[in-house]
């Protein structure tokens, strides 16, 4: 016959068993390849950053996503505090559109450069950028 201490012993320990289930994190669901990365608000351009923003949809967002958001399992947001000023000055997307990057802060493989990317396109994409990263507070 089973005790009373026994039986409350035995509630205890399933009452504890399903809590640790219940309140278990749950996975989120799978993001979908390609899917945009981050959240990004536009704000008004200025005239460089507007040409910015043509030169980028033609030269960078099959890679680095409209609004440079970034593209699930392809390229990483630009709008990040990665690429804030003080962590990545304006020479480095001169750089990297000229010779490529190796990878080192994501795990997306190396870029390769881009030459079709005028030094004019790049500085007039890093004012889209900068622009982008200032309204979504980077920096």
């Amino acid at each position: 016959m089973i005790s009373r201490k026994g039986l409350l012993l035995g509630g205890v320990a399933l009452a504890v068993a399903a809590l640790v289930v219940v309140l278990r994190p749950q996975p989120g669901p799978e993001p979908q390849p390609a899917s945009a990365m981050a959240e990004v608000s536009v704000p008004e351009l200025s005239g460089l950053a507007a040409e910015g923003k043509t030169a980028f949809g033609a030269l960078c967002a099959s890679c680095h996503g409209e609004n440079a958001a970034g593209r699930q399992g392809i390229a990483p947001p630009l709008v990040h505090v990665i690429y804030e000023p003080g962590h990545h000055a304006d020479g480095a997307f001169l750089l990297a559109a000229t010779r490529g990057v190796r990878q080192h802060h994501w795990t997306f493989g190396d870029m390769p450069p881009v030459p079709e990317a005028s030094p004019q396109d790049v500085v007039a994409i890093t004012a889209y950028v900068r622009e982008l990263q200032r309204a979504n507070g980077i920096f």
